[in-house]
């Protein structure tokens, strides 16, 4: 390393103490001595602002906007489709990403949430490209962290930027939503994905009195980071934390294939009270995850309007609003009602003053996951 990489890392820390987010000598101290830089030598991609679908292009070590690049406080995609990496295409890519180097900020702020202390032993849940990993060795030591990610190759590439790094942690490729009950039980268990229903077994992991922290989140695409403690009698409790935290889904959480679309000429129709562009609100639609945690959203434009629908692939069950004039109306069909519900919980969270995010209480229990809000 060099001493370019050393103001690097520096003004790194500063920047993000600046911003609030790096809030203790210890995680300063992290931030400053572990290389992000280590951790992405396989390049990342580009985002590429071009009218379309978004597309995506490699930046290697071998272009000089690497470095720096490295060392700004942004995500930085480093797999795209489940198995291409920045050095495997030229040119431009067209597919969804799927694995990141979440942006430092995030890192560290989700780090002094985690609250942990010296002696504490720790499991991560997503090691990506390591840096996260490494951060907690730094603070932690190596043998307190266990880490786990789903896609061995993408393991691989974190286990050897953590010994270039000079950290070897217990590294476990497998499905992260299970844990690694071998190594319990831990004072901190850390999800760096988000979840749609966080996992008994990360609670079964957890000692009483230890602390999780993950993202919840669900198929229209609302999240919040959510702190819960485990208490005695076996179950989670705890408040989410506001500011709209976003993770990419685990894996074996991602929504079904939207396959053929219903006839949405079909079903029951009425007029509804709420337009469907409330739920471009972030708090909204995470209040409509609620009501609908199974339905994915899509426009089609159609007869010269555009229709927004609600689809739970597995129920079967859709909804379907347009705008008839001054007014919004709705056909449902399938077993249940997507909208009906929708509209229900959103009008109760509404009338009880819409509070914020941070006023919502999450429950986890061997069996189930509860989200409530209190009145303001």
């Amino acid at each position: 390393m060099t001493d370019d990489d050393k103001a690097l890392r520096l003004a790194l820390a500063e920047r993000l103490a600046a911003s609030g987010h790096l809030r203790t000598e210890p995680w300063q101290a992290a931030v400053e001595a572990v290389p992000r830089q280590e951790f992405l030598r396989s390049g990342f991609f580009e985002r590429v602002d071009s009218p379309g679908p978004t597309a995506w292009r490699p930046i290697l070590p071998d272009d000089p906007r690497w470095l720096g690049s490295c060392y700004e406080d942004t995500s930085l995609v480093t797999q795209i489709a489940g198995t291409i990496a920045p050095q495997d295409i030229c040119g431009e890519i067209l597919r969804e990403p799927t694995s990141s180097s979440t942006l430092p900020g995030l890192v560290v702020r989700m780090l002094e949430d985690l609250q942990v202390k010296d002696g504490h032993r720790v499991l991560e849940i997503g090691t990506g490209t390591g840096y996260s990993t490494g951060l907690l060795c730094h603070r932690l030591g190596e043998d307190l962290v266990t880490s786990m990610e789903v896609d061995p190759e993408v393991s691989i590439r974190a286990r050897a930027a953590l010994g270039h790094a000079g950290y070897a942690p217990l590294l476990i490729a497998g499905d992260g939503l299970a844990g690694h009950p071998d190594g319990g039980p831990y004072d901190r268990l850390i999800a760096t994905c988000g979840v749609t229903e966080l996992p008994y077994a990360w609670v079964e992991q957890t000692r009483p009195g230890g602390i999780i922290l993950a993202t919840l989140s669900g198929w229209l695409y609302s999240s919040e980071l959510a702190r819960l403690t485990v208490e005695e009698d076996g179950t989670a409790r705890g408040r989410l934390l506001d500011g709209q935290v976003s993770f990419m889904i685990a894996r074996p959480q991602l929504p079904p294939p939207l396959g053929l679309l219903p006839d949405i000429d079909d079903g029951e129709e009425r007029t509804t009270g709420l337009p469907p562009n409330a739920l471009d609100d972030w708090n909204t639609r995470f209040v409509a995850q609620l009501a609908a945690p199974h339905a994915q959203r899509l426009t089609i434009d159609r007869d010269a309007r555009t229709e927004h629908l609600l689809i739970d692939v597995d129920a079967g069950a859709w909804a379907a609003v347009a705008q008839d004039g001054e007014t919004w109306t709705v056909r449902q069909g399938g077993p249940a009602r997507l909208w009906d519900d929708v509209e229900e919980t959103v009008t109760q969270w509404r009338a009880h003053g819409a509070p914020g995010l941070d006023q919502f209480e999450v429950t986890v229990t061997p069996d189930e996951q509860t989200v409530t809000w209190s009145r303001v």
